[in-house]
């Protein structure tokens, strides 16, 4: 079994994730800004920010994957793409990195435009996709040692649209994952359920995904 940390791990996806990975008998660190009171019995939870890096690295410390599920909004636009940069170069070698981004970096379709470039993107939206893709940006860039998958979940994915855990779910490469009906969604659950077969059984190495429906 492997010892996962996930920053943001009180957040919409973290807690999905971070509820998959105990179930499965996975060691557990949940890191978050404030202990949320409901918590997922198993994991251990602590206090952390991915904006202190040197102290996140001493929390970090024996971890074989770090899970960042920080989304770049609110107080955390603009802060989360140099603090993940600052992050990987910094972690032991070894230690695989994941990142939970964005629909709007994904594709309509192979080879195509990305979804935040789609006139339908909600424009208040598209500084928190910009600087999730400029995650990957960087990602993609950094040295081949670094270990890392990033995932683009559906559009139709966040607890004001919940869902329930049904075990199944589609990759789609760079594409976003839609329904015969040109819907996007996955739900909490199954999306953690996405991530920790990742985790378990890396498909994706320094590569992205789509997950979805």
């Amino acid at each position: 079994m492997a010892r996962i940390a996930v920053i943001g791990g009180s957040g919409y996806a973290g807690r999905h994730i971070v509820a998959e990975a105990v179930n499965r008998g996975h060691s557990v660190l949940a890191i978050a800004r404030r202990i949320p009171s409901e918590r997922h019995q198993g994991a251990v939870y602590i206090e952390g920010s991915l904006t202190d890096v040197p102290d996140l690295l001493t929390q970090l410390e024996g971890v074989d994957v770090v899970v960042s599920a920080v989304a770049p909004r609110g107080d955390m636009l603009g802060l989360v793409r140099p603090n993940i940069e600052a992050l990987v170069s910094l972690l032991p070698e070894g230690v695989r990195i994941g990142v939970i981004g964005g629909a709007g970096g994904s594709l309509v379709e192979p080879d195509g435009e990305r979804v935040v470039d789609q006139p339908s993107f909600t424009e208040e939206y598209k500084p928190e996709a910009l600087e999730a893709i400029g995650i990957l940006e960087d990602l993609q860039q950094a040295p081949e040692s670094v270990d890392w998958f990033y995932v683009h979940p559906a559009g139709g994915f966040g607890q004001w649209n919940p869902g329930e855990r049904t075990g199944s779910y589609r990759t789609g490469g760079d594409v976003i994952v839609t329904d015969a009906e040109g819907e996007s969604f996955i739900s909490g659950a199954d999306f953690a359920v996405a991530i920790l077969d990742e985790i378990e059984n890396p498909r994706h190495a320094r590569a992205r995904f789509t997950v979805g429906y």
